[in-house]
């Protein structure tokens, strides 16, 4: 029979360790109460997270709108709301620990329309306490689509479209011209018109912006004078053969309101009394004299080995009354065409087509027309990685080297304007349209790349 003897000493170590476990273990829920619950928020650094960056994890001073940002610190667990410029953001507490957190700017988040009290603040929330952190935020990064007019005379305006165009500080023209006074901006962020200054560089180039959302380049094409390959001013040689335009037929009175007409320049409608008929092609013709070198000219500024979508041709066009519905240009990189093509090496210009519809197109001054040399049929297979070098190929193994201009007034199949299926048929009908150009180019449409990080 097996005895059992009560001893008192067996039991004190017992609980002791059961003494201690609920003390350490009612410490710790304090203390994660008091973390979960609302302890002191600090903020100390802040980091883009960018995978596509060279520098994945950067500190920042700002961020812009959609991005990722890393938020050290302390007393981050137990987070309630984070609100940035006083917009309540959300953030995924498994990306959260007591020191770091991920969270990312909505896109949603006001910028220069949030109220002055919480615009350019980050504002963190618990149960007991709350701390606000001055950090700038800033809309997506501005971006410049295109230019009204890229060869204009000095004194006369220019609006320049893109998005994120707000609170323009400064202008930079090539040759380092800097305009700060007199920018007029759009409230939505989409223009800005700002007056030319003298002594823009002729060698051309972008032009750079700073505003509330950061800097940003155009495409180089601004005055790129070097481009010239006819101006009926004396760069470049006019054509004069059958029946186009010869040199006593260009017109030189002064046409335009804003941006003026420069000199001589091209008249492509009707000059009698009679419209242009219906159902009928190359009404007129312009065109240079052929013999001029694209690969001398162009490519000390053009590599040949540019990918051609960085590379486009660009004129200066006028169009004083309402055109629409019928008529348009064909640009013919080669002359070795009847007319009326949708296909080869050409591009056709049909302004009065916009998204699928008529719309009359009209313009009070002469503005710029920029044409990736990608939109040319012959180049336009995005599975082919062209090169400046095969429109200078093209050009050199032609027999007839006239880079120009027809003017066609044929009946249209939308499909050939978009490009994508359509039974939409646009007739032609007798017009007498007037139709002006000038300053006939080739420029690059290389933007070169900006960071404010």
């Amino acid at each position: 029979m097996k005895k059992y003897i009560s001893n008192k000493n067996y039991w004190k170590p017992i609980a002791l360790f059961l003494t201690m476990f609920i003390a350490i273990a009612f410490t710790s829920c304090e203390n994660e109460d008091e973390n979960a619950g609302g302890g002191p928020i600090t903020i100390s650094k802040v980091y883009l997270q960018d995978v596509n960056s060279d520098v994945q994890d950067r500190e920042v001073s700002f961020a812009r709108l959609g991005q990722l940002i890393r938020i050290e610190g302390s007393g981050f667990l137990g987070l309630k709301q984070v609100l940035i410029n006083g917009y309540s953001t959300y953030f995924n507490p498994v990306y959260l620990s007591n020191t770091s957190m991920l969270i990312r700017v909505s896109g949603d988040t006001p910028t220069i329309e949030a109220e002055d009290d919480v615009r350019n603040t980050i504002r963190f929330i618990n149960s007991n306490n709350e701390t606000t952190f001055s950090f700038e935020i800033r809309s997506s990064a501005p971006v410049i689509t295109n230019i009204s007019n890229t060869m204009p005379l000095p004194n006369e305006q220019i609006t320049v479209y893109g998005t994120g165009l707000i609170e323009i500080s400064k202008v930079v023209f090539p040759g380092d011209i800097e305009v700060s006074d007199g920018i007029v901006v759009d409230e939505d962020g989409e223009f800005f018109i700002v007056t030319v200054p003298a002594g823009v560089s002729e060698d051309g180039g972008s032009l750079f912006i700073e505003s509330a959302n950061g800097g940003a380049y155009s495409p180089a094409y601004f005055n790129f004078k070097k481009g010239v390959i006819l101006d009926f001013d004396g760069n470049g040689d006019l054509g004069e053969f059958g029946d186009t335009i010869r040199q006593d037929e260009l017109q030189s009175a002064s046409i335009g309101e804003g941006n003026v007409s420069q000199g001589k320049y091209v008249y492509h409608g009707p000059t009698g009394t009679d419209p242009f008929p219906a159902a009928s092609n190359r009404n007129s013709e312009v065109f240079t004299s052929g013999g001029e070198s694209w690969r001398a000219q162009l490519t000390p500024y053009i590599p040949a080995e540019t990918p051609l979508d960085q590379v486009g041709f660009q004129f200066d066009v006028f169009v004083p009354e309402p055109w629409e519905g019928s008529g348009f240009l064909q640009v013919l990189l080669i002359n070795n065409f009847n007319g009326g093509e949708w296909n080869g090496a050409v591009y056709n210009y049909v302004p009065w087509i916009v998204d699928e519809e008529i719309e009359p197109f009209q313009t009070t001054g002469w503005t710029t027309v920029t044409i990736p040399f990608t939109d040319f049929y012959s180049f336009s297979d995005d599975s082919t990685e062209f090169t400046f070098e095969d429109i200078l190929l093209l050009r050199e193994g032609a027999t007839y080297k006239n880079f120009g201009f027809f003017f066609n007034n044929s009946d249209i199949q939308l499909s050939n304007v978009t490009r994508k299926d359509s039974d939409v048929e646009f007739l032609s009908s007798a017009t007498s349209v007037k139709v002006y150009t000038d300053n006939w180019r080739i420029v690059s449409l290389e933007t070169p790349a900006f960071s404010d990080f």
